[in-house]
Parts: structure tokens; C-alpha cells; sequence
């Protein structure tokens, strides 16, 4: 089975966003050194409206001008590695504002490419697609939406043709949320590792123009959740995450999941490390072709990067580590 260790790169989107040393540069970091001592390539979804925002702040800011030529770097170093970058859109970047100290982030409206009209969010995909490119030198091809939310696809898909984007790796099986700012519906979407599509990411068509290769979704219960928030408070060095932002809020999440069996992402953050194994087990029994799994380097604990690390040795002679561009 291939395996494909993705990682969304970005800050927090709540309030505080989180400083980019410890969201974003730390943890990479230590993901990198993982990297290196099993000889695995990740896949990393660049969140580039923030690094455009970066570069447009810091004729004013100097502590903008670090903070970009600092991403950069690091981004260069991924790609030197042999790391693979890919595209991640998350436009509300385009009405953030930097006050000096912190960035005030407004979601209200154009948290997802849905939120605007066709002619906008086309404009959108190709003005981050290009800032992107002329950052690496060369062309991308994949992409993962932000929160997940690329539904109806049939709105975006004349801009992915036009403009190349031929991957996506945004749906996870079985999963559904709809709120002010989200919205997506994988529940009738093939439970595969890999297939192609057109008009709908969630119908496969033999002749479709796009690869969709999907994160893992797995049905975790709440004893599993439990175990999770008892932990961070018993262990709060070893599970708290390393990222010093705030999620969106979502209320009743936390709730919900403690009641009654949750559908959510296969990842290596957090907690959900400790199912990592088990999950490949059972998925590669079945016979499934390709397992994504999806994590942040801002919500990695020392627990997490402990996981991830035995995870890779575990399994790198069992299965084939893969990129997005590779897959």
C-alpha cells in the first residue's frame, strides 16, 4: 500500500493565529528531522495567501519582513529535501490586516472559495497558483482545499483545467459538516484510495480529468475522545500542541465527539497519532491501494512526532512512502 504523509502548512485561524516560529518553522522542523533519519519524502499544501500577505506587510513591518524571509527559507530548505509542495487556498487571507503585533483574521464570508462568485474565486485560484510557482521556480499541480470545503466542485473545475491542477486531496470519507463557515459532504464519496472524477469529487468517472486521492476516514468512538482530553490535562507537555494559536470555534464539536462515534481524518497530530498503525493495518488487509494521511505542523505534540516517528520505521519496509507528486 502507499502511504502519503501530507501536512497542511499554515497558521491558526482564530484568535490568536499563533506566531509563525512555533505554528508553522519549530515543528517543521522536527517533522523534517523525522524525514531525514527514515529517508521519507512529505507532502506539504502551502498556505500562500499568508506568505503574499507577508510579503506585502513587510515594506511596513519589520517583523514581517523576518517572518517572510524566514518562510521562505524554510519552504527553499523543503524543497531542496525533495519535499513535495503543493497548493492550499484559504482566501480570506486577502482581508487580513496585521496591527503591528497580531493578524486580525475575518472569516465572516470568504472563509471557502464558495463563498465567492465564479469570476472572484477563479481569479483567486489562478493569482495563488502563480504566486506559488514563482516562489519554487516550477509548477504545481496538486491541491488540498482549505477546511476542506471544494463543494460544488463543478463551479471550480474550468479554473483547475485552465490552470493545471490536475490532484486533489481534499475529501475524507464519511465525513460531513455544515456551519457558518464550513461546508463539505463526503459521505457518498467512493471509499477508495484513489480514483478520478469530473464534474463532483465525490463521484468517480473512469474518463474524469482529476485524481482524487482522498484522506483516510476512519470512525473513531468517544472512548477514543476521552482518552484525548484526560491526556492533554494529565500530560499537557507531552500533548499539548507545540502551534500557540486557536482553532476556529466550533460549537459542540467537542461535545458531540464525546457522545457518540465521530467520522474524522486518518492523521499523525495530536492524539490521533496512536491510531496510526491500527488504521494501516486494517486498511491494508482490505486491499486499498493508497492511504493519505493528513496532519499540521502546528498541531504536532512531542507525542505525536514520537508516534509518527516509530510509525515511519514500523512500516517502511511494509509499505511505499509516496508524495502526492509521485502518486
Amino acid at each position: 500500500m502507499n502511504l502519503l504523509l501530507t501536512f497542511d502548512y499554515e497558521l491558526f485561524f482564530g484568535k490568536p493565529t499563533g506566531s509563525l516560529e512555533k505554528c508553522i518553522l519549530e515543528p517543521t522542523e522536527k517533522l523534517v528531522s523525522i524525514a531525514q533519519k527514515h529517508n521519507v519524502r512529505y507532502t506539504f499544501f502551502i498556505d500562500i495567501g499568508y506568505i503574499i500577505q507577508l510579503e506585502k506587510g513587510a515594506k511596513k513591518f519589520t517583523s514581517l519582513s523576518e517572518d517572510y524571509n524566514n518562510i521562505v527559507c524554510q519552504i527553499k530548505k523543503l524543497q531542496n529535501l525533495g519535499h513535495d509542495l503543493q497548493l492550499h487556498i484559504h482566501p480570506h487571507w486577502d482581508f487580513a490586516e496585521f496591527n503591528g503585533q497580531q493578524w486580525n483574521i475575518d472569516i465572516d464570508g470568504h472563509y471557502k472559495l464558495a463563498d465567492f462568485d465564479d469570476e472572484t474565486a477563479t481569479e483567486i485560484i489562478v493569482r495563488y497558483k502563480r504566486a506559488l510557482e514563482d516562489l519554487l521556480g516550477e509548477k504545481v499541480e496538486g491541491y488540498r482545499a482549505g477546511g476542506w470545503c471544494l463543494q460544488p466542485f463543478s463551479r471550480f473545475k474550468k479554473a483547475f483545467k485552465e490552470n493545471g491542477i490536475k490532484k486533489d486531496s481534499t475529501v475524507f470519507y464519511g465525513a460531513t459538516m455544515e456551519s457558518k463557515h464550513y461546508y463539505f459532504d463526503f459521505k457518498k464519496a467512493p471509499n477508495k484510495g484513489r480514483y478520478t472524477f469530473e464534474d463532483d469529487i465525490c463521484v468517480e468517472d473512469n474518463d474524469g480529468s482529476f485524481l482524487e486521492l482522498p484522506i483516510g476516514g476512519y470512525q473513531y468512538n468517544p472512548l477514543f475522545f476521552w482518552r484525548l482530553y484526560i491526556l492533554g490535562r494529565l500530560l499537557p507537555s507531552r500533548h499539548k500542541m507545540i502551534g500557540d494559536g486557536k482553532f476556529i470555534s466550533q460549537p459542540g464539536k467537542k461535545y458531540t465527539s464525546l457522545k457518540k462515534k465521530t467520522w474524522d481524518h486518518v492523521s499523525c497530530e495530536g492524539y490521533y497519532a496512536q491510531k496510526l498503525n491500527e488504521i494501516t493495518k486494517k486498511f491494508a488487509s482490505k486491499g486499498r491501494t493508497d492511504l493519505v494521511i493528513i496532519g499540521h505542523p502546528k498541531s504536532m505534540t512531542h507525542y505525536s512526532l514520537e508516534k509518527l516517528d516509530t510509525f515511519i520505521a514500523k512500516n517502511k519496509k511494509k509499505h511505499t512512502f509516496l508524495t502526492l507528486k509521485e502518486a
